[in-house]
C-alpha cells in the first residue's frame, strides 16, 4: 500500500509539474514599434524619431505585451519578446501606396483641411478655402487613404495570426502613431473625440 501511495504521489507531482500552458496575448508594444516605423517611413520622418510613451491605463494594463509561458505548478513566468511581421508583399504594397499618396495629402494637412482622427483614419476638417476641383480631389485621396489604412490594419492582423477581433486594437495603436507623428499645427483628434491643433 505504501508503494501504491508513493507511486500515486510521484505520478501526481509529475502531472502537476509537466502541465504547461502557453497563453498568447496581444503584443501591443511590438505592434506600437511596428506602427511607429511604418508611419515614419510613410511620412519620410527620421528613423530615430522619439518613441511614443506607453499610456498607463487600466485597459492597457490588461493587455499582455509578450508571449507568456506559464507553468501551472510554478508561480514564476517566462517572457519571450515578439516581433511583428510587417514585411509581407501585401503590407509592403500598402505602405508604398500610403507613402506615394502622402505627397499629395501633405498640403491639405498644412492648410487644416484634414486631420488624423482617433480611429487611425483621415477626416475632413475645413474645406472652405478649397475650390470644387480641390474638394473632389481631396475626397478621392481620403477615400483611397482610408481604404489602404483599413487594409493595412487587417493585413497586419492576418500576417501575425491575431484574428479579426484584434483589428480594432491595431487600429487604435496606429491612431496613436499617426497623431504622435503629425507635424505642428496639423489637426488631431484626441481619444475623447476633441479636435485640436497639434
Amino acid at each position: 500500500m505504501k508503494i501504491k501511495n508513493l507511486f500515486l504521489f510521484v505520478f501526481s507531482l509529475f502531472l502537476l509539474f509537466s502541465c504547461v500552458t502557453v497563453n498568447i496575448y496581444f503584443p501591443a508594444a511590438a505592434v506600437q514599434r511596428a506602427a511607429d516605423a511604418i508611419v515614419e517611413d510613410v511620412r519620410g520622418l527620421e528613423k530615430n524619431f522619439e518613441k511614443i510613451k506607453e499610456k498607463k491605463s487600466d485597459k492597457e494594463s490588461n493587455i499582455r505585451k509578450d508571449l507568456r509561458v506559464s507553468s501551472i505548478a510554478f508561480v514564476s513566468t517566462a517572457y519571450a519578446q515578439l516581433d511583428i511581421e510587417v514585411s509581407t508583399p501585401a503590407i509592403r504594397a500598402l505602405k508604398e501606396s500610403l507613402k506615394q499618396r502622402f505627397v499629395s495629402l501633405k498640403q491639405y494637412y498644412e492648410i487644416g483641411a484634414i486631420g488624423e482622427n482617433n480611429k487611425g483614419l483621415l477626416e475632413i476638417r475645413d474645406t472652405s478655402s478649397l475650390t470644387l476641383k480641390q474638394k473632389a480631389e481631396l475626397n478621392r485621396l481620403i477615400e483611397q487613404e482610408n481604404r489602404d489604412r483599413n487594409n493595412l490594419y487587417e493585413e497586419i492582423a492576418r500576417a501575425n495570426k491575431f484574428g479579426k477581433e484584434m483589428v480594432p486594437e491595431i487600429q487604435r495603436i496606429f491612431a496613436n502613431s499617426w497623431r504622435e507623428k503629425s507635424l505642428p499645427n496639423w489637426w488631431i483628434q484626441k481619444d475623447e473625440g476633441i479636435w485640436i491643433r497639434k
